[in-house]
């Protein structure tokens, strides 16, 4: 009986103090205007919630907070809900703050403020309730993979409020994945997000992340590495000479070959033709001695794994061995002097193809040189004794003048100037 008694009590007396409270609203000056505020809340579950209810201009009304279900939270600074999690925070003319500790999905609704005016005025505060996701899984479909293949990963963030957003990044890169969203039925989300790209030798140990966005969370993600197989790279290094390759002396060249999985062996071969009988193949190496124009080709090294097959080439060009500069020679005849300089070319350049041509100039080549030039100089002057023997000089005398015109030879005679006129004189007969 006490305990009912005790209730009725306090019904009474809260009837009393709303009728109060109307009274009083109903007085107040209709000049001044009060205005009722609050805000909606984002709240992760399990923490914290803070519900404002603000006045500005109060003249004393009553403020008061109820639950979406219409049940009074707090009526001023007295609590009739006999719910422990909420809690007075701050009471004052122009404030109601209150507190809800340890939020469950069930507390989400809309939360009423109310002022006791006339008529009274209300305000909503919804209470939004944030579920993280669950760890997010990445699954990979292929665990090791060869250059050039394509390979699908799923990441799925699993029961969540509200819906996840999932992006993937491969190193420092974004790539894009096919999301899928699902509502389960305890009206929780999950997200599947889809990608598919193209792997190559340089993306061996990089990772692969699936970053999971939401309210409730930061920076929430799984990355897994990819494992990437790929053919040998093949690359023949020239360990001596450092120069030209000559005449006598020895070739060393090294291949080296790198891939995953490593190459067990290389193979040394000549590009149409065989490898010189007594080159020397040690592993990676390849030794030749006494070089001579005839191991003049292209010399390959070939390096393969289960992935595949790669070579490099070597072309091998043997020059004339080192000689001294010849002293120039010098061609001299009686009317012209010819000098001829042969120099030879600097030998600073390498035998691979592309990277420079025969440059020596053989002894053979000299000889002819000077050979041309001498049979130039002899043709010359045996031209020049012709021309000046046809051009002599021509001197004529007036001994046979008119003897042109005479009948015959007697006559000619006679008629020539400065002849002899009388009968005696000695007559010349030309046979």
């Amino acid at each position: 009986m006490a305990i009912t008694g005790s209730g009725s009590l306090a019904t009474i007396l809260f009837l009393f103090m709303f009728q109060a409270a109307l009274l009083k609203g109903a007085a107040q000056d209709p000049d001044g205007f009060q205005n009722l505020v609050t805000d909606n809340v984002s709240v992760v579950e399990g923490e914290m919630a803070i519900i404002s209810c603000r006045v500005k201009n109060n003249d004393g009304s009553v403020i008061q907070l109820l639950n979406p279900n219409r049940q009074t939270i707090y009526f001023s600074n007295m609590r009739p809900l006999k719910d422990a999690r909420f809690q007075l925070v701050n009471f004052s003319d122009n404030e109601l703050r209150v507190s809800l500790s340890n939020v469950s999905l069930s507390d989400e609704g809309r939360y009423v403020c109310q002022l006791y005016t006339d008529p009274p005025q209300e305000a909503y505060a919804d209470i939004t309730v944030l579920i993280p996701p669950g760890n997010p899984i990445i699954e990979a479909r292929d665990e090791v993979l060869s250059e050039g293949n394509e390979t699908e990963m799923t990441c799925t963030a699993m029961s969540s409020k509200p819906a996840a957003t999932i992006k993937w990044m491969k190193g420092d890169k974004e790539l894009p994945g096919k999301p899928k969203v699902e509502l389960t039925y305890d009206k929780m989300y999950t997200v599947t997000s889809r990608l598919t790209f193209t792997v190559s030798k340089e993306d061996d140990g990089v990772p692969v992340a699936c970053i999971v966005d939401h309210p409730a969370v930061k920076d929430f993600q799984a990355q897994i590495y990819l494992e990437v197989q790929y053919k040998p790279e093949v690359k023949i290094m020239v360990e001596f000479p450092q120069g030209l390759t000559r005449e006598g002396e020895n070739l060393e060249l090294t291949c080296q070959a790198k891939g995953k999985p490593q190459p067990q062996r290389v193979n040394w071969v000549k590009v149409d033709d065989d490898v010189p009988s007594h080159a020397v193949i040690t592993g990676a190496d390849l030794y030749i001695e006494n070089l001579n124009k005839s191991y003049n080709g292209t010399y390959r090294c070939v390096a393969s794994n289960t992935v595949g097959e790669s070579f490099d080439d070597y072309i091998l060009y043997v020059y004339d061995a080192p000689t001294t500069t010849p002293i120039p020679t010098t061609a001299t005849t009686t009317s012209t002097t010819i000098t001829t300089t042969i120099s030879f070319p600097e030998a600073n350049q390498d035998s691979r193809a592309g990277e420079g041509a025969p440059r020596t100039v053989d002894h053979a080549v000299i000889g002819g040189v000077v050979a041309v030039v001498v049979f130039a100089m002899l043709c010359l002057l045996i031209v020049l004794g012709r021309y000046f023997a046809r051009h002599k000089g021509t001197y004529f005398t007036h001994e046979a003048k008119g003897a042109d015109d005479a009948a015959d030879a007697d006559t000619a005679i006679i008629n020539a100037e400065g002849g002899h006129t009388n009968s005696d004189e000695k007559k010349e007969y030309y046979i």
